[in-house]
């Protein structure tokens, strides 16, 4: 059973939505207030908080902001906002996923559950330790170290890099990695794949201009290797 934390201020949402989830096995908190989020997050610590960005006294992606510089704790965006460039901007400020209104809960059930998946270690797994160069990836404790220095990663960005350490060397279509990392159809949603290399570049020490591990082969994908490898 998994601790949710719904911030919803609309009661004719929040109110069925929480008694869907519960009846989907979840054990539910809710706020209607961005600051009652922040505290309930902090005070009870939830397994992933389900976060609506039009709060009444802060807008979402404040408080989005204000959580990751505090927890990891998955956040799912639930938005009315459909455009891309809101998607990215929740996606670059660290958001693991969203889903636009009007949803379901068995939709978002589904996200939620995927979500936890992605996050949670796999005590049975074989999987060894992938090394490539200075770069240590432990599926088993989901752990990630660069030249012996621990690397904090989302869910999504171990998920990401994982995929592409198995590879070293290969370049993976976007096409692949919203198929096997995101688990969803490509169809014009590049900008996802984009905004986690940037964060994840930006946590290796480089840039797409500059790149040491991760280099983008235009109108292809990305390709992971170790220094001095490429070409």
């Amino acid at each position: 059973m998994a601790r949710l934390l719904l911030v919803e201020d609309d009661l004719t949402i929040r109110t069925p939505l929480v008694r869907a989830l519960r009846d989907r096995g979840h054990a539910v908190a809710a706020a209607s207030t961005a600051m009652d989020g922040l505290r309930d997050a902090l005070d009870n610590r939830p397994d992933l908080v389900v976060l609506d960005l039009g709060l009444p006294d802060l807008d979402g992606r404040e408080l989005l902001r204000m959580l990751r510089a505090v927890s990891r704790v998955p956040v799912i965006v639930a938005t009315a906002r459909d455009d891309e460039t809101e998607i990215v901007r929740v996606l670059d400020a660290g958001a693991d996923d969203y889903v636009v209104k009007p949803f379901t809960a068995a939709q978002l059930d589904a996200r939620v559950r995927a979500v936890l998946r992605r996050g949670a270690p796999d005590a049975a797994t074989d999987d060894p330790t992938l090394v490539v160069g200075g770069l240590r990836v432990d599926p088993r404790s989901r752990q990630v170290t660069l030249d012996g220095v621990p690397v904090e990663l989302t869910p999504r960005e171990f998920d990401l890099l994982h995929h592409l350490a198995a590879r070293p060397g290969e370049v993976v279509t976007k096409r692949e990695l919203l198929t096997e990392v995101w688990q969803i159809p490509y169809g014009g949603a590049d900008k996802t794949v984009d905004v986690h290399l940037s964060w994840l570049r930006r946590k290796l020490g480089e840039s797409a201009q500059q790149p040491r591990y991760l280099h983008t082969v235009r109108g292809v994908g990305v390709r992971l290797e170790s220094p001095g490898s490429a070409g």
